[in-house]
C-alpha cells in the first residue's frame, strides 16, 4: 500500500503543479514568438542541460528539426549535449564547466537564441553557456524551478516552474518544451 499511496502522492503533486502552470502560459507564448522570429531571421535554437535536463534538450531539438505534430520543413534546433567527442574532449582539455560554453563560442551567432533547462538554475557549465551567449549578443532563455536560481538573473527570458521537487520541474520542463514546439507549429 506504501506504493500506491507514493504514486496517489506523486501525482496530486503533478497536478498541482499543472494547476499552477497558467502563471506561465503568456510568458511561454512570448518566448515562442521570440523564437519564430529567430527562426524567421535565419537563426538557430540551441539547448543545453545536465542529466534530465541533457534528455530534454534532445528531444525539444529533435521535435523542432524533425516535426511536433504538423508536416513541415525541418527547422535548425541542436542540443549541445549529444557529440561525445567534443564533450570529453573540452570536458578534459578545459574542465566540465566548459562543456556548453565553448560550444556556444564555436556555433552561437547574434540571431540566434540559446535555452539552458536546470531544475535548479545553477549549473555552473550552463551559466557559463548562458554568460557566454550573452556576450555574444543571443537571446538568452533558463529554464528552471525553484527560486530560477544564478540563472534567472543572467537570461532575458525566464521560464521558472513553481516547485521545488526535481521530476515535477522536469514534467512541467517537457510541457512547456511541446507547448512551445506547437506554438512555432502554428503558422
Amino acid at each position: 500500500m506504501t506504493t500506491l499511496k507514493n504514486l496517489k502522492n506523486a501525482l496530486i503533486a503533478h497536478q498541482e503543479l499543472f494547476a499552477n502552470l497558467d502563471s506561465l502560459l503568456l510568458q511561454i507564448i512570448e518566448l515562442s514568438e521570440e523564437l519564430k522570429a529567430c527562426l524567421n531571421r535565419g537563426g538557430k535554437i540551441l539547448f543545453m542541460g545536465n542529466g534530465g535536463s541533457a534528455a530534454d534538450s534532445q528531444h525539444i531539438a529533435a521535435e523542432i528539426v524533425g516535426r511536433f505534430k504538423k508536416e513541415r520543413k525541418g527547422l535548425p534546433a541542436i542540443a549541445l549535449t549529444t557529440d561525445t567527442s567534443i564533450l570529453t574532449a573540452i570536458g578534459n582539455d578545459y574542465g566540465y564547466d566548459s562543456i556548453f560554453s565553448r560550444q556556444i563560442q564555436a556555433l552561437c551567432r547574434p540571431e540566434d537564441v540559446v535555452i539552458g533547462i536546470t531544475t535548479s538554475g545553477n549549473s555552473k557549465n550552463v551559466i557559463a553557456a548562458i554568460e557566454e551567449a550573452n556576450r555574444i549578443g543571443a537571446v538568452t532563455v533558463g529554464l528552471t524551478g525553484g527560486s530560477g536560481g544564478k540563472l534567472k538573473e543572467l537570461c532575458k527570458f525566464n521560464l521558472i516552474m513553481p516547485s521545488s521537487e526535481t521530476a515535477r520541474i522536469q514534467e512541467a520542463h517537457i510541457f512547456v518544451g511541446h507547448s512551445l514546439c506547437e506554438l512555432i507549429e502554428a503558422d
